[in-house]
């Protein structure tokens, strides 16, 4: 039987022995679990990979179906569920057992998985896709956090919030969670101190170092390392912000190939481009071609080898391969 994810809060929840949660909103599982099951279980909760129960299935049985004085309800959680695990959730469900339930998580599930199939035809047992937040669920999450905490928050802070979140509503819940312990004693936020508190995604200058530089916007470029004293470990953070971006970007061809179109390939891109981001990133897709992107992802794992390898000159090295890489030259 196939659900929504809020549609979880309007069914007697016990009914259900079986959960599948499947998709890349880590964030919103981990919420239904917490709120929704865990509390019912408190420390009769078992966690298991697939990997342990595929490597000796009898132990895993003899856990869920054993029964004892202290023990007798369970709320079974298994980890990274696919394909391979069908065979033993259908023989659980023959043997019906009493007094547990059992939440599969499970990363995205192409529609030809058999374990999807099975949740989505059966009626007995629930399936939930859990697809990642746009910027607008996460703009509600945040407003909705202050506004709980009586902390006032300016619109551009809120968009800060959902631009470094990347989609990443685990990640989000995390930094809310630092910021409510920092401002227990303090009335306002300022931009600035969110952006040093946060470690949302990538380190901002980094971040912003990284997008002119592949956006061939070399004076742009030359200007934020002129700005910013980087440390050894802010090199290895460009570094990684660089890569991550190279990746989406090779990732944004393969959708412009599937939609043939820039913009609806850059608005499909997973998880979401903040919208003022969007200009910046089709003008990197207009700056390089595929092949290009591919050979900068092989030469930038080589500079990081040779930035950890001569710490005295990693700054320049590194300095000159950004810089190299914003002048508009054909890739």
């Amino acid at each position: 039987m196939i659900l929504k994810s809020f549609e979880l809060n309007k069914i007697k929840l016990n009914n259900y022995k079986f959960y599948l949660f499947y998709g890349d909103n880590e964030g919103l599982k981990e919420e239904n679990i917490k709120n929704l099951f865990e509390k019912n279980y408190k420390d009769k909760i078992h966690r298991y990979e697939e990997k342990e129960i595929l490597d000796d299935i009898n132990i895993f049985f003899n856990s869920v179906l054993t029964k004892s004085f202290f023990d007798n309800e369970k709320l079974i959680i298994i980890n990274r569920a696919t394909d391979k695990i069908k065979t033993i959730i259908e023989e659980l469900m023959e043997k019906n057992p009493e007094d547990i339930q059992i939440i599969l998580n499970s990363k995205n599930l192409e529609k030809k998985s058999s374990l999807r199939k099975l949740f989505e035809k059966e009626k007995s047992i629930v399936c939930i896709p859990f697809y990642e937040d746009n910027n607008q669920t996460l703009n509600s999450i945040i407003s909705l956090f202050f506004r709980n905490k009586k902390i006032p928050i300016s619109q551009q802070l809120i968009n800060v919030l959902v631009e470094r979140s990347r989609g990443d509503r685990k990640n989000l819940n995390n930094e809310l969670e630092k910021i409510e312990n920092f401002s227990l004693n303090k009335k306002n936020l300022n931009i600035q101190e969110i952006i040093k508190l946060t470690n949302l995604a990538d380190n901002y200058s980094a971040s912003e170092l990284v997008d002119h530089s592949l956006a061939k916007n070399t004076r742009k470029t030359v200007t934020i390392l002129g700005e910013n004293n980087y440390s050894d470990e802010d090199n290895i953070i460009i570094i990684r912000t660089l890569l991550a971006k190279l990746k989406r970007l090779v990732k944004i061809y393969d959708l412009i190939d599937e939609k043939n179109n820039i913009e609806q390939a850059i608005s499909a891109c997973k998880p979401p481009i903040f919208w003022k981001d969007k200009p910046l990133v089709t003008q990197q897709i207009r700056s390089w071609k595929k092949d290009g992107l591919e050979q900068l992802i092989y030469k930038t794992n080589e500079i990081e080898l040779l930035v950890k390898k001569n710490s005295v000159l990693a700054k320049n090295i590194l300095a000159d391969f950004i810089i190299n890489n914003s002048k508009k030259t054909n890739n």
